[in-house]
């Protein structure tokens, strides 16, 4: 990492870098991104990007790291006052899906980082989620959560959110079933892309509620009864 700018200039010059090359990744992707094109957009000569960042591949790492570090702040601040894990939630996935299509670059970036640096990838996921890991254990322990795995449950969360905020927010609305054109043609560096519809976002929320509720054992007696009731019912494709 490089080495943090002394100055307040160094500091808003820095900023510049990252947020030009957040356009210009997204723009090209990895491989055409340049450092010619990034302090083009920055609007700085060449040289002084090297008093700031040793190589373009530091660049992309730190644009990660600042993308991460800036939505989860997001996400976190939203979520102070919550009474409820719940609470938190929804307002966590509304401050995510809003920082998101403020910087919907952020999904073509971090899927680039796959094949540029796997580190910066796996760094990236796992902050999120280890945040997200003790808040769901501390509510597993006040008793707001079923008896869950805190560790699946905030990667299947985190995956959620990525998918859903994928589909309607970097696509938008104008995305159908089968519609493969709208998301090959969606603008990776659009500003304020789209919005999860109200009734998607609260039938995400509905799921989600569903998924972490306090719920009688599965082995339990109710249980049982009600899959031997099923195992009656005719299905779709059965022979009657």
């Amino acid at each position: 990492m490089s080495a943090a700018p002394v100055t307040a200039r160094g500091t808003r010059t820095r900023a510049k870098l990252l947020a030009a090359a957040e356009v210009v990744f997204a723009r090209y992707g990895y491989t055409e991104a340049s450092i010619v094109r990034i302090t083009e957009e920055a609007g700085v000569g060449q040289g002084t990007f090297y008093l700031y960042f040793s190589s373009k591949l530091e660049i992309f790492e730190e644009l990660v790291d600042d993308l991460n570090r800036r939505v989860r702040h997001a996400m976190s601040e939203a979520a102070v006052g919550a009474a409820t894990r719940l609470e938190s939630e929804r307002a966590g996935f509304r401050a995510f899906f809003a920082f998101t299509a403020e910087h919907p670059a952020l999904y073509r970036i971090v899927r680039e980082a796959e094949f540029v640096s796997p580190k910066a990838l796996r760094s990236h996921y796992t902050r999120i989620v280890e945040g997200y890991i003790s808040g769901l254990e501390d509510a597993r322990g006040k008793g707001e959560v079923g008896d869950i795995d805190p560790t699946v449950a905030a990667w299947a969360l985190m995956g959620i959110g990525e998918m859903i905020g994928m589909r309607w927010v970097l696509w938008g609305d104008g995305a159908s079933a089968g519609d493969a054109a709208a998301g090959a043609n969606a603008d990776p560096t659009a500003s304020g892309t789209s919005e999860v519809p109200d009734a998607v976002f609260d039938e995400m929320m509905r799921f989600i509620r569903r998924a972490l509720a306090v719920a009688p054992e599965a082995d339990g007696p109710k249980a049982q009864g009600q899959a031997s009731a099923d195992q009656t019912k005719p299905t779709l494709g059965r022979t009657q």
